[in-house]
């Protein structure tokens, strides 16, 4: 029996699992054959299951020299035609950006897990953060399209995964799982989906003539099919600025038509990429906006407000970039106030700002390695509701 048979047998759909090892058990479900990473707090768990995962599925583990490396590696993977994986935390995080953006502007497949904690620097590596919200959307340089998923519960951690390979292999573009240290240590008991009953979902290959194929041509979707090696297709790859056949230009009319389609394609699949929660918010006085642990906790001080007579309702955006404008909107129609409760110094609060121009948008930052409580959240509501009333 195979590692993912075995993963997913019957007597064993029922497990009790850590938010790490369903990352690892999901990427593998999903077709994951690739892993390049380094060994970093709070994340090394990934990479621990991994290693006993992949060979029994016929697929690889590399512990490389460092987390440099570690994304270039997966690059190489995936352009080899490997579904290709890489895990770390804030300071590998860091460190995998230039390559990062080289995936984006070259448009490889590949997921990149993020498991927040304390900074910055090397910060508090055991303890819980949020602060790499704003890193994980603009990290790299230039202009360049991402998608960021930011699961809450082991469950989530699962099938999340599950997306991030389908999203990056369906829109060719690096997608990064993106959740705080309570949740990768978190342990819950979980019903996991058989692997059987999870779909392999593949990217667009090339077919049709070879001497036409152009590598970074698209027709309405947006997304080139790539050329599955050893199938004859010529291709050249480049982080420079290049036109539909790969080749380097600064011909401004072919750079701003290819960074055009580059910029807007995700737009195109927003149905398929969009993901959130709402939790009461058709008739919430006062709506919370969060991720992660704080989302959790903002779950639980929804009960305790609504218990206390105060209309609260809380939005969590599962899919965090391109964030889901449109719901948050819906979600706060009615609201007179919003609160943005994070493990950092403010910047999911920027953005909702951003988004609800004109309404009232207050945050609520911790950034000392202890999550926010909900008696704590739900404090602040009331303090906010009173303000309204």
């Amino acid at each position: 029996m195979n590692a993912v048979d075995k993963a997913f047998s019957p007597q064993s759909a029922l497990r009790l699992l850590s938010g790490n090892h369903a990352c690892a058990l999901g990427a593998v479900a999903a077709g994951c054959r690739f892993f390049a990473g380094y060994p970093i707090t709070p994340s090394s768990e990934i990479a621990e299951r991994l290693s006993r995962l992949l060979p029994q599925a016929g697929g690889v583990f590399v512990q490389m020299e460092d987390e440099i490396a570690s994304m270039a590696a997966v690059i190489g993977a995936s352009m080899g035609g490997v579904k290709a994986m890489t895990a770390t935390s804030g300071p590998g995080f860091s460190l995998k950006q230039e390559n990062l953006g080289y995936a984006a502007g070259a448009e490889i497949p590949c997921v990149i897990v993020n498991v927040m904690r304390g900074g910055p620097s090397t910060g508090m590596p055991t303890r819980p953060a949020q602060g790499d919200i704003m890193q994980s959307r603009w990290g790299s340089h230039g202009d360049y399209p991402i998608i960021v998923l930011a699961p809450a519960s082991v469950r989530e951690i699962y099938d999340e995964t599950i997306r991030a390979f389908e999203l990056a292999e369906t829109c060719r573009t690096p997608v990064i799982l993106l959740y705080d240290q309570s949740i990768a240590q978190l342990t819950e008991t979980v019903e996991l989906r058989a692997a059987k009953d999870i779909p392999q979902v593949e990217r667009k290959w090339a077919s049709g003539p070879r001497e036409a194929y152009l590598p970074y041509a698209a027709g309405e979707d947006g997304i080139p099919a790539m050329s599955r090696p050893g199938a004859g297709y010529r291709v050249h790859t480049t982080g420079l600025n290049h036109a539909e056949n790969g080749f380097p230009t600064q011909n401004p009319e072919a750079v701003a038509r290819n960074q055009t389609r580059l910029l807007t394609k995700l737009e195109k699949h927003r149905e398929r990429i969009d993901a959130w929660e709402t939790v009461q918010c058709d008739d919430a006085d006062v709506l919370i906006a969060a991720i992660g642990i704080s989302a959790c906790a903002a779950a639980r001080a929804v009960s305790l407000a609504r218990a206390r007579g105060i209309k609260a309702g809380l939005f969590r955006p599962i899919t965090l970039w391109p964030f889901p404008e449109t719901a948050l909107r819906a979600a706060a129609s009615k609201a007179r106030a919003v609160l943005v409760p994070e493990m950092n110094a403010g910047q999911l609060v920027l953005e909702v700002e951003r988004i609800l121009g004109g309404k009232r948008v207050r945050g609520m930052q911790r950034y000392d390695g202890e999550p926010i409580a909900p008696a704590e959240i739900a404090a602040r509501v009331e303090v906010l509701a009173k303000e309204n009333s």
